[in-house]
């Protein structure tokens, strides 16, 4: 049995036909080519697969696609701007040295989205705090954290 979903994906009007019990993660990767979303732990432990649904940060390896049906997901390659410039908090990522292996990047960045959406002047407590859901094995989180205020201070600055 396939149910038909469908929900805004970075801001476009999709529809898939999908089997109950795949999941959000999988419809993305593998129906609607948003490889960005990484699956890592498959167990939401890791944050590898964060996306935005409706705003809010979510372990996609563990929410079915038909969930999403009506719903707002964002996924790291929504972050952009439509020209395909980085926004800023991308752009600090790459400044700061928040970046290495990439592997966890996406996930962490979806975070920070939803981290500076609801607190634009975020101590590094509350940053670290938002992201602990994150894993990341190569950068330690000097440079995340880093990258997060930085981008802060840009947006609120215009």
């Amino acid at each position: 049995m396939r149910y038909e979903t469908s929900f805004r994906l970075n801001g476009t009007p999709v529809s898939v036909s999908v089997e109950p019990s795949r999941t959000l993660l999988h419809v993305l990767r593998e129906d609607l080519g948003m490889t960005g979303t990484k699956e890592g732990c498959t167990d939401s432990e890791c944050g590898a697969c964060m996306v935005l649904l409706d705003g809010e940060p979510l372990n996609a390896c563990s929410y079915l696609a038909v969930q999403a049906d009506g719903r707002e997901v964002t996924t790291v390659e929504g972050l952009s701007a439509p020209d395909g410039s980085l926004s800023a908090l991308q752009r600090a990522f790459l400044a700061h040295g928040g970046v290495q292996c990439g592997f966890c990047t996406p996930g962490m960045l979806i975070s920070a989205t939803a981290l500076l959406a609801r607190d634009p002047d975020p101590a590094e407590e509350t940053v670290r705090a938002a992201l602990s859901g994150n894993l990341c094995r190569c950068t330690g989180y000097q440079g995340i954290v880093q990258a997060v205020r930085s981008a802060a201070a840009e947006i609120r600055e215009g």
